[in-house]
């Protein structure tokens, strides 16, 4: 059954007003990207957050490196002076520092998943940077922008691992305690 041309506007303009709620809602999701009320979902901040894992990851990894490579080099160092039973032994926990240099090669692996995660992010980024240059950045500020939770009193005080440079500094905490 055709629509009358009344229940065509109707539909119409219902239509018009859902597409122009959703805008809005699109509009403010981009704002609160663009000027979070929580710095913790702010795009830079995962992007550089993401950054700190791979160098963490990797600070790690070759201390765990270069640490079994010296248990190794000891190892290997006085096996010639021992008998054939603890030649045996040092044989078998050089494999296992072998395993564990193996096992290493995880953090070559995390690196590349999280750039691709850090190349989405930037992607995701640039668009709505181009977005809110569309809407004018004097628009987007206009809009309020509220926090997706408010943190408890204890979640205020936690921040977890700073970024390098950033947060108190262990000689601020020992002041503290001074």
């Amino acid at each position: 059954m055709p629509l009358e041309p009344t229940d065509e506007a109707a539909v119409l303009k219902a239509e018009l007003v859902g597409l122009f709620q959703y805008v809005n809602r699109v509009r403010d999701e981009i704002a609160a990207m663009h000027r979070p009320a929580d710095d913790e979902h702010h795009l830079p901040s995962m992007s550089d957050q993401l950054d700190a894992i791979v160098d963490a990851t990797e600070e790690a990894t070759n201390t765990i490196m270069e640490s079994v490579e010296q248990a190794t080099e000891l190892l290997s160092s006085i096996r010639p002076d021992v008998n054939d039973a603890q030649k045996a032994v040092i044989d078998s926990a050089i494999d296992i520092s072998n395993n564990v240099f193996e096992a290493c090669s995880f953090q070559d692996i995390t690196g590349q998943r999280v750039s691709k995660v850090m190349k989405s992010i930037i992607y995701v980024e640039e668009r709505v940077n181009n977005l809110i240059s569309i809407w004018g950045k004097d628009e987007m500020d206009k809009i309020e922008v509220k926090p997706v939770k408010e943190k408890t009193e204890d979640e205020k005080l936690l921040d977890g691992p700073q970024l390098a440079g950033k947060g108190i500094s262990q000689s601020e905490i020992d002041a503290l305690f001074d």
